[in-house]
């Protein structure tokens, strides 16, 4: 008889509770979705509601707690103050500058509403269209889109639902639109304009058959492998220049009528050497737990000893401690941003003064969680889709994060200055000519930037800046 051994083996996982996967989620919405989400909130709570009322007169007015401890006696919440002041001082005042007109994502949402897709394909789709970067492309592994899908949105889906339904999101406008590379995404605009002939197919067999060659721009070697004359070979290499490497960035060229809306979450006043801070609360309502039902709950428990009221107590009772928390999560985003943008604006307190990039100070999500004492990724759900309003215009949060570099005399500057300098050199360069990575590496080595070849590539791919054969024209 074979040996049957048991082990006990202890294992520790992390469960997150759904009350600390909302304030997550809560932590990361931008102030313009955070509106949303409260007036969701009170349309599924009928016990929150807003509160249009004067703070202090309201604490005067504001009923003794009811307890229904007695009644319940599992129940530990502790009592707290209902209301959660969102708004920033002299808020009515503040100037908020917003750009008309759809966003990005939900113009493509629009779009949607003309595809023939059900409620669960449709779900998946708006979060297709969420995960898409501000260039239109789907840089996501779609296994990894899967398991977010379930865990976001407690919605099941498969490779091969979502490869349809990404399809379904390719044929939106832009062309272009959700492709996973540059040769997908050059092939879905060529493919969406009318077939043109000899020239289209010639195009069509180059980004098919010859992307490698034609990105390295293999050019003799191509026309002797499609035996075709310069002329033709030209004329399909004129077609593929016309399509954009970069679809999603056409939505916002030019400052079109159809520009996102900006909405700056924090406002940073700055007089006579002084900062002021505080948090936008552009059309954020103020929640508060509606009073008829505290005295209802109250009415109900003096009547204990019929069971039906018991469970009607239960149902008031737990919507009242779901507002409570709701509350009290927003009022815990408050304090988490500001004190994150405090911590931010002090660490970069020169390039706040007059908005001067080279004041930059090389500063990384690290520096700032050591500082606040907050975990990274609490720093990096704060950083994400957040602006802040100064007196030298509007800018992401995000822009204020960089690496350090070294100069030879060992002062640390930030990456920024590396990206403008590279910027700059790529701008006036001969585009017959244009020049490699190395040459790039030694101009910055030359102004006394430490830097290596494969980190100027680093910045120039950050920068959106293809590689100089690419950039060769005819």
């Amino acid at each position: 008889m074979a040996n049957m051994n048991q082990r006990q083996v202890q294992k520790m996982l992390q469960k997150l509770s759904p009350q600390q996967i909302q304030m997550i989620k809560l932590l990361e919405l931008p102030a313009m979705q955070l509106e949303q989400r409260i007036k969701q909130e009170i349309e599924e709570n009928p016990v929150l509601e807003e509160d249009a009322t004067d703070e202090a007169a309201e604490e005067e007015k504001e009923p003794k707690e009811v307890s229904v401890e007695e009644y319940f006696r599992e129940d530990d919440t502790p009592s707290s103050k209902y209301n959660a002041n969102n708004y920033s001082k002299d808020d009515q005042h503040r100037p908020v500058y917003i750009s008309e007109g759809l966003s990005f994502q939900e113009y493509l949402e629009q779009q949607l509403g003309f595809k023939n897709l059900n409620s669960h394909e449709m779900v998946v789709a708006k979060y297709l269209i969420g995960s898409l970067d501000d260039d239109g492309y789907l840089r996501r592994d779609m296994e990894a889109v899967i398991d977010d899908i379930a865990f976001s949105l407690g919605v099941e889906t498969d490779r091969k639902e979502l490869e349809y339904i990404l399809g379904v999101v390719q044929q939106l406008e832009p062309a272009g639109i959700g492709a996973r590379s540059l040769q997908e995404c050059l092939l879905l605009q060529l493919e969406s304009r009318p077939n043109t002939g000899r020239i289209y197919n010639l195009a069509h067999k180059i980004l098919t058959s010859y992307f490698d060659e034609f990105i390295r721009k293999h050019y003799e070697k191509l026309m002797a492998r499609l035996g075709v004359g310069e002329d033709d070979f030209r004329a399909a290499i004129e077609e593929i220049l016309r399509l954009s490497p970069k679809p999603g960035s056409l939505y916002s060229d030019g400052r079109s009528d159809m520009q996102p809306y900006i909405i700056p979450d924090f406002i940073l006043d700055y007089h006579n050497g002084n900062f002021e801070l505080s948090l936008n609360s552009y059309n954020v309502p103020e929640v508060k737990v509606n009073r008829r039902y505290l005295e209802m709950i109250r009415e109900m428990a003096a009547k204990n000893g019929q069971a039906t009221n018991k469970e009607a107590i239960q149902f008031v009772k737990n919507k009242i401690d779901s507002a409570k928390w709701f509350i009290s999560a927003i009022k815990q985003r408050h304090d988490t941003l500001m004190h994150t943008m405090t911590e931010i604006l002090d660490y970069q307190r020169d390039y706040f003064v007059d908005g001067d990039q080279s004041k930059l100070r090389p500063m990384i999500l690290k520096d700032i969680a050591d500082r606040t004492s907050l975990d990274v990724s609490t720093i990096s759900r704060v950083v994400n889709s957040k602006y802040i309003q100064t007196h030298f215009g509007i800018i992401p949060l995000k822009q204020l994060f960089s690496e350090a570099m070294q100069t030879d005399s060992g002062e640390e500057v930030s990456s920024y200055e590396i990206k403008n300098i590279l910027t700059e050199c790529i701008e006036q360069e001969d585009k017959r000519k244009p020049l490699t990575d190395e040459v790039l590496m030694d101009i910055l080595n030359n102004k006394g930037y430490h830097i290596a070849r494969r980190t100027v590539a680093k910045y120039r791919e950050m920068l959106g800046i293809p590689v100089a054969r690419l950039r060769r024209q005819l």
